[in-house]
């Protein structure tokens, strides 16, 4: 949500990082939220605003990849239970208490 609205708040920021394309923030909101969020923030930011990332920026947006990843990781951890017996990746049935 948070992206959104600072989509909504700062769209020359989005602008100037995406060169006027909508398609790549609208994928990067559903694909890799915070991945996106700091690629915005970090390309916006800066010496001369030049929307170059060095440094420790690679950092930055390493970790928000990790974040991203692991939420969606940690979503699927949650939902195992949730798949029907007999596809890959389902638990195996639990035996009824006495």
């Amino acid at each position: 949500m948070f992206l959104i609205f600072a989509w909504l708040a700062r769209p020359i920021a989005f602008e100037r990082v995406f060169g006027g394309s909508w398609i790549l923030p609208c994928i990067g909101i559903m694909i890799l939220p915070f991945t996106t969020l700091m690629y915005v923030i970090l390309s916006t930011s800066g010496p001369g605003l030049t929307g170059s990332i060095q440094g420790l920026d690679w950092l930055w947006l390493a970790l928000a990849v990790a974040v991203d990843v692991a939420g969606a990781g940690a979503a699927a951890a949650a939902n195992r239970d949730r798949v029907p017996q007999g596809y890959p990746g389902a638990l195996p049935p639990s035996n009824p208490q006495p």
